[in-house]
Protein backbone atom coordinates (compact mmCIF):
# COMPACT_ATOMS: atom_id res chain seq x y z
CA UNK A 1 0.00 0.00 0.00
CA UNK A 2 2.61 2.28 1.02
CA UNK A 3 4.24 1.56 -2.30
CA UNK A 4 1.51 2.30 -4.52
CA UNK A 5 0.79 5.63 -2.59
CA UNK A 6 4.57 6.27 -3.12
CA UNK A 7 3.76 5.83 -6.60
CA UNK A 8 1.17 8.21 -7.43
CA UNK A 9 2.82 10.88 -4.91
CA UNK A 10 5.57 10.76 -7.28
CA UNK A 11 3.24 10.63 -10.28
CA UNK A 12 1.30 14.22 -9.17
CA UNK A 13 5.33 15.89 -8.82
CA UNK A 14 6.12 14.47 -12.56
CA UNK A 15 2.84 15.90 -13.78
CA UNK A 16 3.46 19.10 -11.88
CA UNK A 17 7.28 19.56 -12.87
CA UNK A 18 6.29 18.73 -16.52
CA UNK A 19 3.72 21.95 -16.30
CA UNK A 20 5.57 24.13 -15.03
CA UNK A 21 8.65 22.92 -17.11
CA UNK A 22 6.84 23.76 -20.28
CA UNK A 23 5.26 27.40 -19.24
CA UNK A 24 7.67 29.42 -21.00
CA UNK A 25 7.83 33.51 -21.04
CA UNK A 26 9.69 33.52 -24.00
CA UNK A 27 7.63 31.66 -26.21
CA UNK A 28 4.91 32.76 -24.51
CA UNK A 29 4.99 36.35 -22.97
CA UNK A 30 1.10 37.20 -22.35
CA UNK A 31 0.95 33.67 -19.89
CA UNK A 32 1.25 36.06 -16.75
CA UNK A 33 -2.04 37.70 -18.71
CA UNK A 34 -3.38 34.61 -18.97
CA UNK A 35 -3.30 33.47 -15.49
CA UNK A 36 -4.22 37.02 -14.15
CA UNK A 37 -7.59 37.21 -16.59
CA UNK A 38 -8.44 33.47 -15.18
CA UNK A 39 -7.53 34.60 -11.55
CA UNK A 40 -9.54 37.87 -11.80
CA UNK A 41 -12.66 35.56 -13.28
CA UNK A 42 -12.45 33.17 -10.10
CA UNK A 43 -12.13 35.55 -7.47
CA UNK A 44 -15.09 37.64 -9.27
CA UNK A 45 -17.21 35.02 -9.42
CA UNK A 46 -16.76 34.11 -5.74
CA UNK A 47 -17.39 37.59 -5.02
CA UNK A 48 -20.79 37.76 -6.68
CA UNK A 49 -21.58 34.06 -5.63
CA UNK A 50 -20.15 34.39 -1.92
CA UNK A 51 -23.34 35.44 -0.15
CA UNK A 52 -26.37 33.79 -2.46
CA UNK A 53 -27.15 30.19 -1.59
CA UNK A 54 -25.45 28.78 -5.22
CA UNK A 55 -22.44 29.08 -2.90
CA UNK A 56 -23.36 26.03 -0.40
CA UNK A 57 -24.26 24.32 -3.97
CA UNK A 58 -20.88 24.53 -5.12
CA UNK A 59 -19.10 23.80 -2.03
CA UNK A 60 -21.12 20.81 -2.14
CA UNK A 61 -19.80 20.11 -5.79
CA UNK A 62 -15.94 20.63 -4.56
CA UNK A 63 -16.86 18.07 -1.94
CA UNK A 64 -17.66 15.42 -4.68
CA UNK A 65 -15.27 16.30 -7.02
CA UNK A 66 -12.53 15.96 -3.98
CA UNK A 67 -14.51 12.54 -3.22
CA UNK A 68 -13.51 11.72 -7.13
CA UNK A 69 -10.69 12.57 -7.50
CA UNK A 70 -9.49 10.87 -4.21
CA UNK A 71 -11.76 7.83 -5.65
CA UNK A 72 -9.45 7.83 -8.62
CA UNK A 73 -5.93 8.56 -6.70
CA UNK A 74 -6.61 5.62 -4.67
CA UNK A 75 -8.27 3.26 -7.13
CA UNK A 76 -11.78 3.22 -5.51
CA UNK A 77 -13.72 1.55 -8.39
CA UNK A 78 -17.64 1.60 -6.55
CA UNK A 79 -17.18 5.16 -5.56
CA UNK A 80 -15.46 6.15 -9.59
CA UNK A 81 -18.70 4.17 -10.96
CA UNK A 82 -21.01 6.00 -9.02
CA UNK A 83 -19.76 9.34 -9.39
CA UNK A 84 -19.23 9.01 -13.38
CA UNK A 85 -22.55 9.13 -14.03
CA UNK A 86 -23.07 11.63 -10.98
CA UNK A 87 -20.63 14.46 -12.66
CA UNK A 88 -22.78 14.08 -15.79
CA UNK A 89 -26.08 14.66 -14.14
CA UNK A 90 -24.45 17.72 -12.67
CA UNK A 91 -23.33 19.28 -15.66
CA UNK A 92 -27.20 18.99 -16.89
CA UNK A 93 -28.34 20.41 -13.74
CA UNK A 94 -25.82 23.36 -13.58
CA UNK A 95 -27.38 25.98 -15.58
CA UNK A 96 -31.29 24.79 -14.60
CA UNK A 97 -29.93 25.06 -10.67
CA UNK A 98 -28.15 28.31 -10.86
CA UNK A 99 -30.56 30.16 -13.51
CA UNK A 100 -31.14 32.97 -11.60
CA UNK A 101 -27.81 33.46 -10.21
CA UNK A 102 -26.46 33.43 -14.03
CA UNK A 103 -29.06 35.35 -15.30
CA UNK A 104 -27.87 38.15 -12.67
CA UNK A 105 -24.50 37.77 -13.73
CA UNK A 106 -24.65 38.07 -17.37
CA UNK A 107 -26.80 41.33 -16.77
CA UNK A 108 -23.86 42.54 -14.44
CA UNK A 109 -22.00 42.37 -17.52
CA UNK A 110 -24.11 43.72 -19.63
CA UNK A 111 -24.75 46.90 -17.85
CA UNK A 112 -20.96 47.91 -17.28
CA UNK A 113 -21.12 50.67 -19.66
CA UNK A 114 -24.92 51.60 -19.25
CA UNK A 115 -25.02 55.20 -17.57
CA UNK A 116 -28.79 55.20 -15.33
CA UNK A 117 -30.97 57.82 -15.85
CA UNK A 118 -29.67 59.49 -12.26
CA UNK A 119 -26.24 59.69 -13.56
CA UNK A 120 -27.44 62.13 -15.99
CA UNK A 121 -28.77 64.17 -13.24
CA UNK A 122 -26.88 66.93 -11.78
CA UNK A 123 -26.13 66.33 -8.16
CA UNK A 124 -28.67 69.20 -6.30
CA UNK A 125 -31.37 67.87 -8.86
CA UNK A 126 -30.55 63.91 -7.49
CA UNK A 127 -30.89 65.40 -3.75
CA UNK A 128 -34.12 67.15 -4.39
CA UNK A 129 -35.57 63.49 -5.89
CA UNK A 130 -33.85 62.01 -2.90
CA UNK A 131 -36.07 64.42 -0.63
CA UNK A 132 -39.75 64.28 -2.61
CA UNK A 133 -39.27 60.84 -2.31
CA UNK A 134 -38.32 60.62 1.40
CA UNK A 135 -40.86 63.41 2.57
CA UNK A 136 -43.75 60.96 0.22
CA UNK A 137 -42.44 57.72 2.54
CA UNK A 138 -42.59 59.78 5.93
CA UNK A 139 -46.35 60.62 5.00
CA UNK A 140 -47.42 57.42 4.08
CA UNK A 141 -45.62 55.56 6.86
CA UNK A 142 -47.78 58.18 9.61
CA UNK A 143 -51.01 57.24 7.85
CA UNK A 144 -50.33 53.81 7.26
CA UNK A 145 -50.81 53.44 3.76
CA UNK A 146 -48.57 50.82 2.08
CA UNK A 147 -46.47 51.90 -0.90
CA UNK A 148 -43.40 50.24 -2.92
CA UNK A 149 -41.85 52.68 -5.19
CA UNK A 150 -38.99 51.16 -7.63
CA UNK A 151 -35.78 53.09 -8.09
CA UNK A 152 -34.67 52.20 -11.53
CA UNK A 153 -30.63 52.31 -12.11
CA UNK A 154 -28.97 50.79 -14.72
CA UNK A 155 -30.78 47.42 -15.46
CA UNK A 156 -33.58 48.09 -17.30
CA UNK A 157 -37.20 47.27 -15.96
CA UNK A 158 -39.53 47.87 -19.89
CA UNK A 159 -40.77 44.34 -18.74
CA UNK A 160 -42.56 45.48 -15.42
CA UNK A 161 -42.95 48.96 -16.58
CA UNK A 162 -45.17 47.55 -19.50
CA UNK A 163 -47.57 45.76 -16.28
CA UNK A 164 -48.54 49.28 -15.00
CA UNK A 165 -50.32 52.33 -16.28
CA UNK A 166 -47.59 54.71 -17.71
CA UNK A 167 -47.38 58.61 -16.14
CA UNK A 168 -44.61 60.59 -17.26
CA UNK A 169 -44.84 62.47 -14.77
CA UNK A 170 -42.16 64.43 -12.16
CA UNK A 171 -41.17 63.50 -9.19
CA UNK A 172 -42.87 64.72 -6.77
CA UNK A 173 -44.24 64.06 -3.20
CA UNK A 174 -47.73 65.50 -3.90
CA UNK A 175 -48.12 63.16 -7.15
CA UNK A 176 -46.67 59.89 -4.77
CA UNK A 177 -49.35 60.40 -2.40
CA UNK A 178 -52.07 60.45 -4.78
CA UNK A 179 -50.94 57.28 -6.55
CA UNK A 180 -50.79 55.79 -3.24
CA UNK A 181 -53.95 57.34 -1.68
CA UNK A 182 -56.58 53.87 -0.80
CA UNK A 183 -58.98 52.83 -2.89
CA UNK A 184 -58.03 54.95 -6.66
CA UNK A 185 -56.88 52.18 -9.30
CA UNK A 186 -52.99 51.88 -9.17
CA UNK A 187 -52.54 52.01 -5.49
CA UNK A 188 -51.83 48.20 -4.90
CA UNK A 189 -49.11 48.30 -7.26
CA UNK A 190 -45.39 49.56 -7.78
CA UNK A 191 -44.45 52.62 -8.64
CA UNK A 192 -41.40 52.97 -11.02
CA UNK A 193 -39.46 56.09 -11.49
CA UNK A 194 -36.61 56.51 -13.62
CA UNK A 195 -34.28 59.84 -13.07
CA UNK A 196 -36.50 62.46 -12.22
CA UNK A 197 -39.72 61.23 -14.15
CA UNK A 198 -42.34 58.72 -12.13
CA UNK A 199 -42.64 56.41 -15.63
CA UNK A 200 -45.45 53.72 -14.37
CA UNK A 201 -47.86 53.14 -11.53
CA UNK A 202 -49.55 50.04 -10.64
CA UNK A 203 -46.94 47.59 -11.76
CA UNK A 204 -46.48 43.91 -10.88
CA UNK A 205 -43.22 42.62 -9.67
CA UNK A 206 -41.55 39.57 -9.01
CA UNK A 207 -41.91 37.80 -5.76
CA UNK A 208 -38.77 36.12 -4.58
CA UNK A 209 -38.79 32.26 -4.54
CA UNK A 210 -36.64 31.90 -1.18
CA UNK A 211 -37.58 31.74 2.35
CA UNK A 212 -37.81 34.85 4.70
CA UNK A 213 -39.31 36.30 7.33
CA UNK A 214 -42.66 35.20 7.81
CA UNK A 215 -43.77 38.28 8.76
CA UNK A 216 -43.38 40.17 5.86
CA UNK A 217 -46.11 40.34 2.97
CA UNK A 218 -46.10 40.58 -0.21
CA UNK A 219 -44.76 44.33 -1.18
CA UNK A 220 -41.63 43.28 0.91
CA UNK A 221 -41.37 39.91 -0.96
CA UNK A 222 -41.34 41.61 -3.96
CA UNK A 223 -39.37 44.82 -3.43
CA UNK A 224 -36.82 42.13 -2.57
CA UNK A 225 -37.94 39.80 -5.60
CA UNK A 226 -36.98 42.81 -7.90
CA UNK A 227 -33.84 43.84 -6.08
CA UNK A 228 -32.50 40.43 -6.54
CA UNK A 229 -32.65 40.03 -10.09
CA UNK A 230 -32.03 43.89 -11.09
CA UNK A 231 -29.44 46.59 -9.44
CA UNK A 232 -32.93 49.12 -8.25
CA UNK A 233 -33.52 50.55 -5.03
CA UNK A 234 -36.80 49.17 -4.06
CA UNK A 235 -38.77 51.28 -0.80
CA UNK A 236 -41.52 49.78 1.11
CA UNK A 237 -44.29 51.08 3.08
CA UNK A 238 -45.90 48.58 5.49
CA UNK A 239 -49.45 49.27 5.54
CA UNK A 240 -49.90 47.63 8.49
CA UNK A 241 -47.56 49.05 10.79
CA UNK A 242 -46.27 51.48 8.88
CA UNK A 243 -42.62 50.68 8.81
CA UNK A 244 -40.25 52.29 5.89
CA UNK A 245 -37.71 49.98 3.88
CA UNK A 246 -35.28 49.69 1.77
CA UNK A 247 -34.11 46.31 -0.77
CA UNK A 248 -31.34 46.37 -2.71
CA UNK A 249 -29.26 43.40 -4.21
CA UNK A 250 -31.05 41.37 -2.32
CA UNK A 251 -31.09 42.45 0.73
CA UNK A 252 -33.86 43.98 2.55
CA UNK A 253 -32.97 46.96 5.34
CA UNK A 254 -36.18 47.23 7.85
CA UNK A 255 -37.73 50.16 9.91
CA UNK A 256 -35.60 53.17 8.32
CA UNK A 257 -36.59 56.72 9.77
CA UNK A 258 -37.44 59.14 6.66
CA UNK A 259 -33.92 60.77 7.48
CA UNK A 260 -31.71 57.12 7.20
CA UNK A 261 -33.79 56.74 4.04
CA UNK A 262 -32.58 59.90 2.46
CA UNK A 263 -29.32 59.05 3.72
CA UNK A 264 -29.16 55.46 2.09
CA UNK A 265 -30.34 56.37 -1.07
CA UNK A 266 -28.07 59.50 -1.28
CA UNK A 267 -25.09 57.12 -0.98
CA UNK A 268 -26.02 54.65 -2.99
CA UNK A 269 -27.50 57.13 -6.39
CA UNK A 270 -24.25 58.63 -5.89
CA UNK A 271 -22.46 55.50 -7.31
CA UNK A 272 -21.00 55.42 -10.75
CA UNK A 273 -23.10 53.18 -13.17
CA UNK A 274 -20.12 50.99 -13.72
CA UNK A 275 -19.18 49.71 -10.24
CA UNK A 276 -21.12 47.37 -8.00
CA UNK A 277 -23.37 48.39 -5.39
CA UNK A 278 -22.80 48.15 -2.38
CA UNK A 279 -24.29 46.07 -0.08
CA UNK A 280 -27.06 47.00 2.64
CA UNK A 281 -26.39 46.49 6.06
CA UNK A 282 -29.10 44.68 8.35
CA UNK A 283 -31.07 47.12 9.70
CA UNK A 284 -32.79 46.21 13.66
CA UNK A 285 -36.37 44.84 13.21
CA UNK A 286 -38.74 46.25 15.22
Amino acid sequence: MEQILAGKVEGVEDTISYFWGNISLRENPYIILDVLIVASLLYWGYLFLKETRAMRILYGIFILMGIFLLGRFLHLNTINFILKYAVTGFVVAIPIVFQPELRSALERLGRAEIVSDFAKLRKTEVITIIQEICKSAELLSKNKIGALIVLTRNTGLRDYIETGVKLDALVSSETILTVFTPKTPLHDGAMIISGDKIISAGCTLPLADIQYDYNLGTRHRAAIGLSMQTDALVIVVSEERGLISLASNGVLSQNLTADKLEELLAKLLKQKADKTVPKLKEAENR
